[in-house]
């Protein structure tokens, strides 16, 4: 089984063992909470992987593009190495990781926004409907 259906398989999974008063203080439509839910497990779960690649499939267009000669796999892997290099980066991971099924999350239009205790990258955990899912933007 490839790494993505394993993947796919975990984040289909993580939606539904949300507990339902999750869904029931978050705003929006149930499938839309769920969505951006699944992106943010999806985004997690590649930074504890150390795939840079599969962090930057969650990120917005802008966020993707080559700076200063480096893919965004590249820049995404190098902060990888160091963060998951000490003990507390992988915990904090983790512990964003046991939240994200019971956060709020609220969607409003195209934007969504998911309550976890840490930001995701940087500023607000804030998802744009796009590329017919839910990116995370800076």
């Amino acid at each position: 089984m490839s790494v993505r259906r394993v993947l796919a398989a975990v984040t289909c999974s993580v939606s539904l063992l949300a507990p339902p008063s999750a869904f029931a203080y978050s705003v929006g439509g149930q499938g839309q909470v769920a969505w951006v839910r699944r992106a943010a497990f999806n985004f997690v779960t590649a930074e504890l992987a150390g795939n840079g690649a599969g962090a930057c499939s969650i990120l917005d267009a802008p966020l993707r593009r080559t700076q200063h000669r480096r893919t965004c796999a590249q820049r995404w892997n190098a902060k990888l190495a160091k963060l998951l290099h000490t003990g507390s980066g992988r915990s904090r991971l983790l512990a964003q990781r046991g939240a994200i099924p019971s956060a709020r999350v609220v969607v409003h239009g195209e934007l969504a926004w998911i309550e976890l205790p840490a930001p995701l990258m940087s500023g607000q955990n804030r998802f744009l409907w796009t590329e017919n899912c839910w990116m995370l933007q800076s």
